[in-house]
């Protein structure tokens, strides 16, 4: 049954193995840059990084959007908009004003004043009305001329002449020359008679307008093949600068043979796949517990492709965007829930992933090296927010330092130095500091635990330790001895000692429910005289099961929760199976009544907190506290627990567990080391009080 239940893990294992390996060789090779990215990387100003370069085939050369853009606001200052004239609107007008005078107004207008109404009218729809936003369309766009279409015939036409009905309105007012006459015509409704005869012509402008657009020349030049265009080191100027543009357009143009396509998608293939396999040959061979645990595969090979596409992506809005992308990020949140050397080798394969879409390989993969390190030397242990702006300002100096002595190395010239380049690296780590957020969005995601989360946790003023200190004292005071033992003893064997710690304060949460019936909270009364040995064993046991529900209440970290179920294992409550044992030697005992639920340690940690916290109890039975009683009393105890397997799950070794019994010991013999008797003074009953003053 056990084998078919290692089969099965180890068939689900492998699974997911295979699955991360498949997607993150898919993702990364779909969004790996592709062959029609030009192959050359350049700017205005700066020096020529590569070899000669010669045309190998005829290009025009373009001009810059700029120049363009010059040419097209030059053509459109001389253009002329297109409006359609309709001569008969001004008949119409004009006739209805003549009727409206002969049905109403000839008894209060007098006939002078209707002649020079109908030649105003007349004057005014020569001259043209156009809408009013036409109008002012025309004024604020300082356009001098329109072209005016009638029966299909253009004709130029002065916009100085053009009126809108408000200000035609007030031309033949104002032109009257006396109030009288100007307040009797404004009794006529003169404006009703005033209506646009003049149209814009939207298609008509938009056809000529794309017309003329088009017959701009789009280079301004050749270059033939054969030409030379750069060499190393040259300056790249503004006309070659041009040159080079046109270059690249035309390159990128041009049909790439589908047999290369494919062919270069399979050297693509073999490059991402060999990174792959050999960071999963590391993890296989010198971290096989990281290899096995789905989760932190998971998490590994998710961080990598993140990293690799944004730097993918990053590389196409602008030259040295993948500088903007903060690499140290990676290291530095795998070097917070992994090791170093793990982050150093994921770091290293993303770079090397990366440096295809990077526009100076070499410089890249240099910098990013030396960032990756600063970030890992610098945060080895992440416990205070302000470690991490270390982090960012140490991240940053190392960017400039490594860039400015890269330039200099290749360039030898301090004018050489991109001023932008500092400014991407203040960003960089500027976006570094966002990694306190995302250690925490990790942690949740996939149940891992950061020191910052341990040293949180392990204040002793949180409710439920302050709880236990109060309600539980001799519980609390147990623990508080326990996690100095195993912080110790973690140290002194590379185990996570900060883990252990916070692990030995919460181990025992569970007996907050029963707090009398456990021998370090009691004081003279024991409840168990009145119980039998299995109902004081269930007691007993429950304490792990109340503290596995108290954990999940407070949401615990499972990292912790590990500790609570694991700090007696499946071992027994010895005092109550021992003493039912010796009282009914007849009888057949019910195993399960004294027997922990378990599971057994299954990590370092967790071996050395059931060690302590053992070691711990039994030493304060100790009748006197001697090296020789000390000594004895951890290696029994600890040699009864390997005896009886139940560190047969955790990766202690023989050495290993050496060390845990002498710092147990030193510890011990620390902890409860007798102090000397100070002698008492002895007053001299014949010394006088002046001869005591003097001495």
């Amino acid at each position: 049954m056990k084998r078919e239940t290692v089969k099965s893990f180890f068939g689900k294992t492998l699974i997911f193995q295979i699955l991360f390996f498949v997607a993150a060789l898919f993702l990364t090779i779909y969004f790996f840059p592709r062959e029609e990215k030009f192959r050359y990387h350049f700017q205005e100003g700066k020096p020529w990084k590569y070899g000669l370069l010669t045309a190998s085939f005829d290009f025009p050369i373009y001009k810059s959007q700029e120049q363009i853009k010059k040419e097209q606001d030059s053509i459109l200052q001389q253009f002329q908009p297109f409006y359609v004239e309709n001569a008969s609107i001004g008949k119409q007008q004009i006739a209805k004003f003549q009727q409206a005078y002969k049905n109403d107004l000839k008894d209060r207008l007098p006939h002078h004043l209707y002649n020079y109404t109908i030649t105003a009218l007349d004057n005014i729809y020569k001259q043209g009305i156009i809408s009013s936003g036409e109008y002012d369309k025309l004024q604020k766009e300082h356009i001098e001329n329109i072209r005016i279409l009638n029966n299909n015939i253009a004709r130029e036409y002065q916009v100085s002449q053009l009126r809108s009905p408000r200000t035609a309105y007030e031309q033949i007012i104002n032109s009257l020359p006396d109030e009288a006459s100007k307040d009797l015509l404004r009794t006529c409704n003169l404006n009703t008679y005033l209506v646009e005869n003049m149209v814009f012509d939207s298609t008509t402008t938009k056809k000529i307008r794309y017309e003329l657009l088009q017959r701009i020349s789009a280079s301004s030049g050749i270059v033939q093949a054969g030409e030379r265009i750069i060499d190393r080191g040259e300056i790249v100027s503004p006309h070659t600068y041009q040159i080079l543009k046109s270059l690249e357009t035309v390159t990128l143009k041009k049909k790439i043979n589908m047999d290369r396509r494919e062919t270069t998608l399979i050297g693509q293939a073999i490059v991402i796949t060999c990174l792959f396999t050999f960071f999963y040959l590391f993890l296989a061979l010198f971290r096989s517990r990281i290899f096995k645990d789905i989760r932190s595969l998971g998490f590994l090979m998710l961080m990598i492709v993140c990293v690799t596409l944004a730097a993918y992506m990053m590389t196409q809005t602008r030259l040295q965007g993948i500088y903007l992308v903060p690499f140290a990020m990676l290291p530095l949140t795998v070097v917070t829930f992994l090791d170093s050397r793990t982050a150093l080798y994921a770091h290293l394969v993303t770079v090397l992933l990366c440096a295809f879409a990077a526009p100076f390989p070499l410089e890249f993969i240099f910098l990013q090296i030396i960032v990756g390190m600063t970030a890992i030397d610098s945060l080895s242990e992440l416990v205070k927010r302000s470690q991490l702006v270390r982090c960012a300002i140490l991240v940053f100096i190392a960017y400039c330092v490594s860039y400015v002595g890269y330039t200099l190395l290749t360039e030898g010239d301090w004018s050489k130095l991109n001023p932008n380049m500092f400014l991407y690296f203040g960003i960089n780590g500027v976006l570094l500091l966002f990694a306190y957020l995302l250690i925490y969005l990790l942690e949740k995601t996939f149940g891992f635990i950061s020191n910052v989360t341990l040293v949180e946790l392990s204040d002793i003023n949180s409710p439920v330790l302050r709880q236990l200190s109060e309600i539980c004292p001799g519980t609390f005071q147990h623990s508080m001895q326990i996690s100095n033992l195993a912080a110790e003893a973690a140290n002194k064997i590379g185990a996570n000692a900060q883990l252990v710690r916070t692990g030995a304060l919460y181990h025992d949460i569970g007996k907050l429910a029963n707090p009398a019936f456990f021998t370090e909270n009691q004081s003279g009364v024991n409840p168990h005289h009145n119980l039998s040995y299995e109902q004081s064993a269930q007691i007993i046991i429950q304490h792990v099961k109340d503290g596995i529900k108290m954990a999940d209440k407070l949401m615990l970290p499972q990292a912790i929760k590990d500790f609570i179920s694991t700090h007696h294992g499946k071992s027994k409550t010895k005092y109550f199976y021992n003493s039912y044992k010796n009282e009914f030697p007849d009888f057949k005992i019910n195993e399960d009544s004294f027997t922990y639920p378990g599971p057994n340690p299954f990590t370092k940690e967790t071996g050395i907190l059931m060690m302590a916290d053992a070691v711990e109890a039994a030493s304060r039975s100790l009748k006197e506290y001697t090296e020789e009683s000390i000594s004895k009393l951890v290696n029994n105890i600890i040699d009864s627990q390997i005896a009886d397997g139940l560190f047969k799950n955790t990766p202690l070794s023989f050495r290993d567990v050496e060390t845990i019994k002498n710092v147990f010991i030193e510890k011990l013999k620390t902890m409860y080391h007798t102090r000397i008797s100070y002698p008492e003074l002895k007053e001299d009953p014949h010394r006088k009080p002046d001869q005591t003053k003097q001495q």
